[in-house]
């Protein structure tokens, strides 16, 4: 008996081990589906906004909080705690000229913050990244080195590929190696074409290669990277210059888009980088990387209205999909909602 039973016994165990192991994994598996689903923007950019949205909440809820019932003297608080959020002093009086037209003197606080969060808005409006309208759409990537560059150019390849148009990047940062390895690296992933030279060549002429490619191949979008050298800035600025020539002869009307990226950790410093590069290099849209690392995010508005240049997209966190097209509805509400100052942006 034993040995009849023994072997039965085994079997049975085995047989409930798999089916204890399989409804393990169809448990795991069922929810990958919705694991795998991008979070909504506006989560995302709250996240990505964390310091930023501290800062600011407390200088807003300070300068709320100082001076109920006397409306100039918070619209003054205001401006001082918009200053320093690293909005910029001149785009802070605007801002709190623009409050102060919507609000009359018997305004809330609520009233208060949901003027200044529809404001915010109405001057980050018309930011959406431009829907390519030519082929090839040509891109050029501008920005001094470390502020995300030529990571910026690889997750936009990773955005472009994810709406199925063939891209070809352009390593035309000759003066670091880094730079082509990484773009390399970045082709590879995102299945783009690369066209590259050795360390050290004339930049026009591998852009010169990259246009002759793009339009031999037939593809959708060329991303073309290039130097940041700030210590040498007039050859900086002159090389740019000639880089949007050689691209302009050989695709004409191109590059469709300059983007200027910026590190928005660096404040005040990079609405001065957008000065000098929209002087050169015909900055038409921007790129403001690390926000979710810096209490400065306000420095957004500033280069929106220095430059008049408008936010393209934003970088939020070290993923390829935490590069995320801006929308300056989404940014103010985020920029707001805080414990104690949820407001949603009003119609501007």
């Amino acid at each position: 008996m034993e040995g009849w039973w023994t072997p039965l016994a085994a079997a049975a165990l085995a047989g409930a081990v798999v089916l204890v192991v399989g409804l393990v994994v169809a448990r795991r598996r069922r929810p990958t589906a919705a694991a795998g689903a991008a979070p909504p923007a506006v989560d995302l950019l709250r996240s990505g906004l964390q310091a930023t949205r501290r800062r600011f909440a407390e200088q807003i809820e300070a300068a709320l909080g100082r001076t109920p019932g006397d409306l100039e003297r918070t619209l003054a608080e205001l401006e001082e705690a918009l200053v320093a959020a690293d909005v910029g002093v001149a785009t802070a009086q605007d801002l709190v000229s623009r409050v102060r037209r919507r609000l009359d003197r018997t305004a809330a606080p609520d009233d208060v913050r949901r003027a200044l969060s529809a404001e915010i808005a109405a001057a980050l409006a018309n930011g959406a990244p431009a829907e390519p309208s030519a082929r090839p759409w040509v891109v050029l990537v501008t920005g001094v080195n470390g502020v995300g560059k030529t990571t910026t150019i690889g997750k936009l390849a990773a955005l472009h590929a994810a709406a199925g148009r063939q891209v070809l990047l352009v390593a035309a940062d000759t003066f670091r190696a880094a730079a082509i390895d990484q773009l390399a690296v970045w082709a590879e992933r995102t299945g783009a074409t690369l066209v590259r030279q050795a360390p050290g060549s004339d930049p026009s002429a591998v852009v010169f290669d990259g246009m002759k490619a793009a339009v031999a191949r037939g593809v959708d979008v060329v991303l073309v990277d290039t130097a940041g050298r700030l210590h040498t800035r007039t050859n900086l600025m002159e090389e740019l210059r000639k880089l949007r020539r050689v691209i302009g002869r050989e695709v004409p009307g191109a590059p469709h888009e300059t983007l200027l990226v910026l590190d928005a950790t660096t404040g005040q410093n990079a609405v001065a980088q957008a000065k000098t590069f929209a002087e050169a290099a015909g900055v038409t849209g921007i790129v403001l990387t690390k926000l979710d690392g810096t209490a400065r995010g306000g420095v957004a508005v500033a280069v929106r209205r220095e430059i008049g240049a408008p936010l393209r997209y934003v970088g939020v966190g070290e993923g390829v999909g935490d590069l995320r097209p801006f929308d300056a509805r989404e940014f103010a509400e985020a920029l707001f909602a805080a414990e104690g100052v949820a407001a949603r942006s009003a119609e501007p």
